[in-house]
């Protein structure tokens, strides 16, 4: 059967209601929202849509919540249903399977991902440990005595390391408040906790190098067609603040990252934010404004973010305003509570005069939605009962073996899978302390200890094995331990925090 819908030149097709519904890719970038209850389409919706980008040439990055996108990375089955929907709307079915590349923060379902503990800087770091307003202000003075003193934080041992020499260093405590203030070991002592939460929850796999390159992320295969970026997020998702804060942070990096570009032809790169919810659930006002900022000023980049959620009131006001590309399932409305939420949804939309865009939101079969997307000048156009275009991918996850082929075949094979424990500050204030205690406890102390004879305890047995360490010993180490804590913490080579952009940090 030859196609009979007709699709306009740079645009994606999206489904079909009495015409077809397209995105215009010049309008991409600015942003957009998936939504609906569970069970209603949401990710088929997402990987129609991640599908039709890739065949573009745009590079695609999204989070595979229960598994099933990673099907996107195997050849359609050709469901009946999928080839009758094709059908009805005047196009041929053709299975076909996409590049992907498999991610995961545990590296156990894909390439590692990671970066550096000043790469991920106090504010997210903090919004990540669930720090209060204290603790938050004695993690901003741990990173500034760090970037002051040139000590490279890289790994949670880093950061442990610096918390336990600001928990414990009275000299160093009297020192930082005089110029920032009181810093209360039971601050630190919390910080600590939440630190050793983060680290059973698998968070420090998280942390260190090598470190991910954004550009990693914007790649085309040999038949110039996007790469899908795959996040297994299922094991995250036990997470939540870990998965938001990861999120945010790729955001924030893509922000940096990528040079202004204005309004291109077709995206750099579209980002899927699948559970969009949990980015705004608690997140502080300073927070969310600065989502707010990234969201608008992202698209400069050439970035299209588009948020995946149950309901439209999930996202502040103030992100909803940005995203003027939208797809709305099925919402139900079997309590007072729910009607509210589904007539705030209709709302969101331009009004269709043939028929009632609150009523049809509870309508909606699956695989069908109320779809409006931006056109002209960036209008959003009246909003339609549509049907989704099937994916020509698998639908549902692929195999453990499957999964594995597509790493093995990878092309960032290789490139993040072994960690490398670079020199840091946890390194360089061991050895600092270790280069201060040695001469010393060698030297001197050995010398008196061996004219004493042993008198006072020490030296070496009649048969040659080491004895107990003696008063001498035991005090000369305690004099060690104190001047290294001091000597320590004047280390070499320093990155800047990234965080946020510019918005968030001043400069990298």
């Amino acid at each position: 059967m030859a196609n009979t819908i007709q699709i306009p030149d740079g645009t994606i097709l999206i489904g079909k209601s009495s015409k077809p519904e397209v995105l215009t890719l010049k309008l991409a970038n600015r942003h957009g929202l998936i939504t609906g209850a569970t069970g209603t389409g949401k990710t088929v919706t997402l990987q129609t849509l991640a599908e039709a980008f890739a065949e573009e040439g745009v590079p695609v990055f999204a989070a595979d919540i229960k598994g099933d996108l990673s099907g996107i990375a195997a050849e359609g089955r050709g469901e009946p249903h999928f080839v009758k929907r094709c059908q009805e709307m005047g196009l041929d079915y053709h299975a076909q399977k996409f590049s992907v590349v498999f991610w995961d923060l545990f590296g156990e379902q894909g390439h590692p991902i990671r970066t550096t503990v000043s790469e991920m800087g106090p504010l997210l770091l903090s919004r990540l440990l669930q720090l209060n307003e204290v603790q938050e202000g004695v993690l901003n003075i741990l990173f500034k005595y760090a970037d002051e003193h040139k000590l490279l934080l890289l790994d949670l041992k880093d950061l442990r390391a610096m918390l336990a020499e600001f928990g414990s260093n009275k000299e160093l405590q009297q020192e930082l408040q005089a110029t920032y203030g009181n810093i209360s070991p039971q601050s630190v002592g919390a910080i600590q906790r939440q630190l050793l939460v983060l680290e059973n929850q698998g968070g420090a796999k998280f942390f260190g190098e090598p470190a991910l390159d954004i550009r990693d992320f914007l790649k085309t295969d040999r038949d110039r067609r996007g790469v899908i970026n795959i996040l297994a997020a299922d094991k995250l998702m036990n997470s939540p603040q870990l998965y938001a804060t990861f999120l945010l942070w790729l955001l924030s990096e893509l922000f940096q990252e990528l040079p202004e570009v204005g309004d291109l032809e077709k995206p750099k790169l579209v980002f899927f934010f699948d559970e969009a919810h949990l980015l705004f659930t608690d997140a502080p006002k300073a927070l969310l404004t600065s989502i707010e900022q990234v969201v608008r000023l992202i698209r400069s980049k050439g970035v299209g973010v588009y948020f995946v959620t149950q309901n439209p009131l999930d996202v502040p006001e103030t992100v909803l305003a940005q995203l003027g590309n939208r797809v709305q399932h099925a919402l139900r409305a079997f309590t007072p509570r729910d009607q509210k939420a589904v007539k705030a949804a209709a709302e969101t939309f331009r009004q269709n005069p043939k028929f009632r865009t609150d009523e049809a939101i509870t309508q909606l079969a699956v695989g069908e939605a109320l779809v409006s997307m931006l056109e002209g000048k960036g209008t959003p156009s009246m909003v339609e009962r549509t049907y989704i275009k099937p994916p020509s991918a698998r639908v549902g996850p692929v195999t453990p073996e499957e999964r594995q082929a597509v790493i093995n075949k990878s092309p960032m094979k290789g490139a993040y899978d072994e960690t490398i424990d670079n020199e840091s500050a946890f390194e360089l204030l061991k050895k600092r302390a270790e280069a201060a205690a040695g001469p010393t406890q060698g030297g001197v102390i050995g010398t008196i200890n061996d004219m004493l004879g042993g008198v006072l305890g020490g030296g070496t047995t009649a048969k040659g094995k080491k004895a107990p360490p003696s008063i001498i010993e035991k005090a000369a180490t305690s004099a060690m331990r104190s001047a290294a804590s001091s000597v320590g913490r004047q280390v070499a080579n320093a990155i800047v925090r990234g965080v946020l952009g510019s918005l968030l940090k001043g400069g990298r």
